[in-house]
C-alpha cells in the first residue's frame, strides 16, 4: 500500500551518504501515481515491471537496489533473474518462504487492525494512523510524516482489491534456497512489530548474507532512522569496494512497499 512519497525525507538522506549515486524512487503498479493499475499477484511480474521501469526512466546498469518488505521481494528476485543488472543489493525488513512460517511473515497481533482496514468504512486517517501505530516506532517519526500521508492516501487511493493482490503476491511467493547470485545486505529493525526480525535471521541464515539489526526501530527502519540506514549501506559498499578491488557500485535503486 505505499508509494514513492512514503521514503518522505530518506531519498535526501541517501543522497547525503552517497553523494556520487543517482537515487531513483519507483511505484509498484497499484500504488502511488500507478494507483490505476492492477497490481500484480506475482512478484515475478513486479520485478519485470520495475526492470522496465529502470529502462524508462534512463537508468544505466549495474544498479544497487534498496527496497523494505514486499519491495524486497521483488528486488530479491530481480537480482536472480537479472544478475548482470545488479551490483549490490539491499533488503529492509522482508521475509521469505520457505525460510519463515506465516505467523512470523505477518505478526499475528497486526491481524484484526489490518482486517479492520480492508473490510471497514474508508477512512484515510484511521488508514493511515493504523499503519504507522504497526510499522514505526518513533512517536517523533510517526508525527512528522502523518499529515502527508493522510493526504497521500486521499489523492492516490490503493484499492482495495490492489491491497488483496499484493498479499496474495507476498504470499505464494517463493525464494530459491540459494542466495542471488550479487552481493546482499540485510537490515532489520530489531523492535519490528510487523514482521518479526527473526525472518531476517532466517534468510541470513539460509542465504549466508550479513545482517544488522538496529536495536530500536520498528519495520520501517528508513522512517524510524534514515541516517542509520543510509550510513549501513555506505559503510558496506565501501567493506564491497576493497573486497572487490572496485569502486562501491552505484547508482543505489529505491523500490518500496510496505
Amino acid at each position: 500500500m505505499r508509494e514513492a512519497r512514503h521514503w518522505g525525507a530518506f531519498p535526501d538522506v541517501f543522497r547525503a551518504a552517497l553523494p556520487d549515486a543517482r537515487v531513483i524512487a519507483l511505484d509498484l503498479p497499484g500504488n502511488g501515481a500507478l494507483n490505476a493499475l492492477s497490481s500484480p499477484t506475482r512478484i515475478e511480474d513486479a520485478a519485470r515491471f520495475c526492470r522496465e521501469a529502470a529502462a524508462r526512466a534512463g537508468a544505466v546498469p549495474p544498479y544497487g537496489l534498496l527496497a523494505i518488505s514486499l519491495g524486497a521481494m521483488v528486488a530479491s528476485h530481480w537480482c536472480r533473474i537479472a544478475p548482470g543488472e545488479v551490483a549490490a543489493c539491499v533488503l529492509i525488513g522482508t521475509s521469505l518462504k520457505p525460510f519463515s512460517p506465516v505467523h512470523r511473515r505477518l505478526r499475528p497481533q497486526n491481524y484484526a487492525a489490518l482486517l479492520g482496514l480492508l473490510l471497514g468504512p474508508r477512512d484515510p486517517a484511521r488508514q493511515e494512523r493504523t499503519i504507522l501505530a504497526a510499522t514505526a516506532n518513533s512517536a517523533a517519526a510517526r508525527a512528522a510524516v502523518l499529515e502527508n500521508w493522510i493526504a497521500y492516501a486521499r489523492e492516490r487511493p490503493v484499492a482495495r482489491r490492489n491491497v488483496m493482490r499484493q498479499l496474495f503476491a507476498a504470499s505464494r511467493y517463493r525464494a530459491a534456497a540459494e542466495p542471488p547470485p550479487v552481493p546482499v545486505l540485510l537490515l532489520a529493525g530489531a523492535a519490528d512489530r510487523l514482521v518479526d526480525p527473526k525472518c531476517s535471521r532466517d534468510i541470513a541464515r539460509a542465504w549466508n548474507v550479513p545482517l544488522i539489526l538496529h536495536p530500536t526501530a520498528g519495520h520501517d527502519v528508513p522512517l524510524d532512522d534514515g541516517p542509520w540506514v543510509a550510513g549501513q549501506v555506505r559503510d558496506w559498499l565501501a567493506g564491497l569496494s576493497v573486497e572487490y578491488g572496485a569502486r562501491a557500485p552505484i547508482p543505489p535503486y529505491a523500490t518500496r512497499d510496505s
